[in-house]
């Protein structure tokens, strides 16, 4: 499974990790993933995702099933 936001579809990011003397090196900034456990209501049922902490925060703002249908995703098969 790769390390992706099941809703928002954030990846890591290609960058450099530039040392005193300035050399640089290639890193990988990865996203900050939580897995979660969400109430939905129109299932009835707990539905667990893989979130990125600025989905957590929108999440508590939309809801659930306004960003599922944003993302185009299938909450039953979750």
């Amino acid at each position: 499974m790769s390390r992706k936001c099941d809703l928002t579809g954030k990846t890591a990011n290609n960058a450099y990790a530039i040392s005193h003397s300035h050399r640089r090196t290639k890193k990988l900034q990865e996203a900050n993933l939580q897995e979660k456990r969400i109430w939905w209501p129109q299932g009835k049922r707990w539905v667990r995702l893989r979130l990125s902490t600025k989905a957590i925060k929108t999440l508590e703002r939309k809801g659930l099933a306004a960003m599922a249908k944003e993302a185009g995703i299938d909450l039953s098969k979750y």
